[in-house]
């Protein structure tokens, strides 16, 4: 079964039912403002348990101070720096902060901008978007394991809700921020998608083409071509890129972490399709 969270206007309605017809909430007399409600709401994370919580805790606070209302000022006294500034300036000022500080691999400064989202109930879902950007933007090919432990962590949120996926979010942000780094994949997607836009593209050559559909082979769709698993070490020399493209290599990849060993595949296959070529 799959917990999925809430909409906000589906929690407040559920807030307003529950001070409505909860015997021990509605027998306080206690109101909440409408922003007081949508306060609750938003800082849930979709959650209604956690928005009930605060809610019972808010008239419970209210009651002691002899107020009627429950109003921003009620809310500060239970959530504290909850109901900090997080304005959408800072908003995007934090999220970038918590981007280049995993890019920068600083484990301890990307944990506490994390912690500042969390606690300024930001979407852990978006938190958890960003991660999985950045497991293939920064790291990628230089650790692959990573993608998979921050998509794992966003099924995790997806599953378990806030408080506790806050140590998957967590576990994400330390992988990411410890990973060998490289731009390698991003740098050739980009290139890639800047020749075809540019129109550096061509016709797919002949022995690439489709050869299954009826008349196919009459049109030489196929014809030529080599397949790798009959040769030794599943190489072999073929034209794979359009005329325009040819010769263009989009990923380079650094010597950082897995992509060393990469580099030196990468090194392998070409020998071989050099002496390929040569023997021909």
């Amino acid at each position: 079964m799959v917990l999925r969270p809430l909409e906000s206007r589906d929690i407040v309605a559920l807030l307003a039912r529950a001070l409505d017809d909860d015997p021990q909430l509605s027998a306080t007399g206690i109101g909440v403002e409408d922003a007081a409600l949508d306060a609750i709401a938003d800082l849930s994370s979709g959650d209604v348990r956690q928005a009930l919580n605060r809610l019972e805790t808010a008239v419970a606070t209210a009651q002691a101070a002899g107020k009627s209302t429950i109003n921003r000022e009620v809310l500060e006294q239970i959530t504290g720096s909850v109901l900090q500034r997080y304005d959408r300036d800072q908003h995007y000022d934090v999220i970038s902060a918590f981007i280049k500080s995993l890019r920068g691999s600083d484990p301890d400064a990307a944990l506490h901008w994390l912690a500042r989202m969390l606690e300024a109930g930001e979407d852990p879902r978006f938190i958890a978007r960003r991660l999985i950007v950045h497991a293939s933007e920064d790291v990628c090919m230089a650790d692959p394991s990573v993608l998979s432990i921050a998509v794992a962590a966003a099924q995790a949120v997806q599953l378990i809700g806030m408080p506790e996926a806050r140590i998957n979010l967590a576990q994400a942000t330390v992988a990411i921020a410890t990973a060998p780094k490289s731009p390698a994949i991003i740098r050739g997607i980009d290139q890639a998608l800047g020749d075809v836009r540019r129109g550096r593209t061509g016709e797919v050559p002949l022995h690439l083409r489709d050869a299954h559909y009826p008349g196919a082979k009459a049109l030489g769709h196929g014809q030529g071509y080599l397949y790798p698993h009959d040769f030794e070490h599943g190489v072999v020399t073929q034209q794979y890129l359009p005329d325009r493209a040819l010769g263009t290599q989009y990923y380079v990849p650094t010597s950082n972490g897995f992509e060393q060993a990469i580099s030196q595949r990468l090194s392998a296959i070409r020998s071989l399709t050099a002496t390929q070529e040569n023997r021909s």
